[in-house]
C-alpha cells in the first residue's frame, strides 16, 4: 500500500485526529471483547475434553470390533499387547493404560450392589484417571495386589463396608456359569461426587480375567499432550490396528458429552458474532458520518478528475490503518484479561458448586481460558476485516454522490 492514495489516506486520518481516535477506541474495545469471548470459548472446549478424558475415557481409546454398536464390557481386543505397544510409539502420547471390564454384583452381608468392575494396570492407571490419584483412606492398587479392590466411598457406604473389609464379587463367567471371588478393600476414593463414587470399583486386570475367564484387555486408553490431536492419533492407529480393533476419539466414546460441548460452543459463537456485529455497525456508522462530513472534499476530488475507484481505495486504506491501530489497542486491553483468566482461572464454585457433574463426569469449578499465538492473528484479522467491511458502504456512497449536489448542499 504505497502511492498518492495511501499518502492521502494517512493524511486524512491525521486531519481529524479526534474522529480517528474515537473510531480506534471503539473498535479496539470491541476487539478486546471478541478476544476475551474467543479465549473463554477455547477454554470451555479444552475443559470438556480434559474432564472427559481424565475421567477414564482418555482422548483416544482402542476398543474391540463391535464395541461401538454393542458397548459390551465382555468384548476383548484381538491383540491388546500389540495395540498398546503401537499407542506408546506414537508422538504426542502422554500416557497409555489398559483395562478389562465386567458387569458384577458386589455384596457385603445382606447388602448387594450392581457395579462395573474395572481391571486396571496399577502402574499406568493414575496417569489416565484423575479420580484414583488421591486416596481418602488406604492406598491405591499395586501390581501384585491379587484379591484387592479400590472402591468409591459411596459404593462402600451402600455396602456398609470399610477399609480392610472383604466383599464378595459375583459375575457371569466365560462359559455362562456364575463365578465369585472375595476381594479385600485396600483403598477408598472420595471424588466429591456421590454419583461418581458409586461407580468406582477397581482391581488388577488379572483378577477380572480370573473372575470372568476372559483373557486380555478390553480397551487401551490414551492421554495426549494436545487434545486437539485426537483425530490425527486415531487416524495413525487405524492404519496399524489388526483383528477389527478400532480407535475412537473421546467424542465418539461419549457422544452425548460431545454433543453438549458442541451446543455450548454454538451458543458462545452466536454471542461472539453478536459482539462483532455490534462493532461492525458502530464502525460503519462512524465511517458513514466521516464520508458525509467530507462530501465537499470528495466532490472537489471528483471534479478534478479523481476516479471513483481511487476514492474507494482511499477510504479502504484509511480503514486498514484504523483496523491495525484498533487491533493493537484491542490486544493492549484484552491480553492482560485473557492472561489472568488463563493462568488464575475463574472460580465458579458459587454458581455450580464444588461437585458439579454432567454425564457422569465431575467438572472442575475453576474455569480457565485459553491464550496463545492465535490471539495475535485473531485480533488483527477481526479488526481489519470488520473495518474494511464496515467501510464498503460509506465508500460506495462517496463514489455515487453527485459532485454538483454535494457542492451545492455543502
Amino acid at each position: 500500500m504505497t502511492g498518492p492514495a495511501w499518502t492521502y489516506a494517512v493524511r486524512s486520518l491525521g486531519r481529524n485526529s479526534r474522529r480517528t481516535w474515537l473510531s480506534i477506541v471503539g473498535i479496539g474495545v470491541g476487539c478486546a471483547l471478541a478476544l476475551i469471548t474467543e479465549s473463554t470459548n477455547r477454554g470451555s472446549e479444552e475443559l470438556f475434553a480434559r474432564m472427559g478424558a481424565y475421567a477414564g475415557s482418555g482422548h483416544v481409546s482402542i476398543v474391540p470390533a463391535g464395541w461401538r454398536e454393542r458397548r459390551d464390557p465382555r468384548l476383548r481386543l484381538a491383540d491388546w499387547q500389540a495395540a498398546s505397544a503401537r499407542a506408546r510409539e506414537l508422538p504426542g502420547v502422554a500416557a497409555v493404560t489398559t483395562r478389562a471390564r465386567a458387569q458384577a454384583l458386589v455384596a457385603m452381608g445382606t447388602h448387594v450392589v450392581p457395579v462395573e468392575i474395572a481391571g486396571v494396570d496399577p502402574g499406568t492407571e493414575p496417569g489416565t484417571n484423575r479420580f484414583v490419584r488421591t486416596m481418602s483412606q488406604g492406598r491405591y492398587l499395586q501390581a501384585s495386589d491379587s484379591g484387592a479392590v479400590v472402591v468409591g466411598q459411596a459404593l462402600a457406604d451402600r455396602l456398609v463396608a470399610g477399609l480392610d473389609d472383604e466383599i464378595l464379587v459375583t459375575a457371569v463367567g466365560k462359559s455362562g456359569d456364575i463365578e465369585s471371588m472375595l476381594l479385600r478393600i485396600v483403598g477408598l476414593v472420595t471424588t466429591g461426587s456421590e454419583e461418581i463414587d458409586s461407580t468406582i470399583c477397581q482391581v488388577v486386570r488379572l483378577d477380572v480375567e480370573r473372575l470372568t475367564g476372559l483373557g486380555g484387555a478390553g480397551e487401551v486408553t490414551l492421554i495426549l499432550d494436545d487434545w486437539e490431536a485426537a483425530d490425527a492419533v486415531k487416524a495413525a492407529l487405524s492404519r496399524v490396528l489388526a483383528g477389527g480393533d478400532e480407535a475412537l476419539t473421546w467424542g465418539e466414546i461419549s457422544p452425548e458429552f460431545k454433543g453438549h460441548l458442541e451446543q455450548d460452543a454454538a451458543v458462545s459463537r452466536v454471542i461472539s458474532l453478536i459482539v462483532l456485529l455490534i462493532v461492525t455497525l458502530g464502525v460503519a456508522s462512524a465511517q458513514l458520518a466521516a464520508v458525509l462530513e467530507r462530501r465537499r472534499e470528495f466532490a472537489v476530488l471528483s471534479a478534478l478528475g479523481m476516479r471513483g475507484r481511487t476514492i474507494v481505495m482511499i477510504l479502504l486504506e484509511e480503514a486498514v490503518v484504523i483496523g491495525a491501530a484498533s487491533a493493537a489497542l484491542g490486544l493492549a486491553i484484552g491480553l492482560p484479561v485473557v492472561w489472568y483468566i488463563a493462568t488464575h482461572g475463574i472460580d465458579l464454585t458459587a454458581y455450580m458448586g464444588a461437585n458439579y457433574t454432567f454425564q457422569g463426569v465431575l467438572f472442575d469449578p475453576i474455569f480457565y481460558g485459553d491464550i496463545g499465538s492465535w490471539a495475535l492473528w485473531y485480533v488483527f484479522t477481526v479488526a481489519i476485516v470488520v473495518t474494511v467491511l464496515a467501510s464498503l458502504y460509506p465508500a460506495w456512497f462517496a463514489t455515487t454522490t453527485d459532485p454538483a449536489d454535494a457542492l451545492r448542499v455543502a
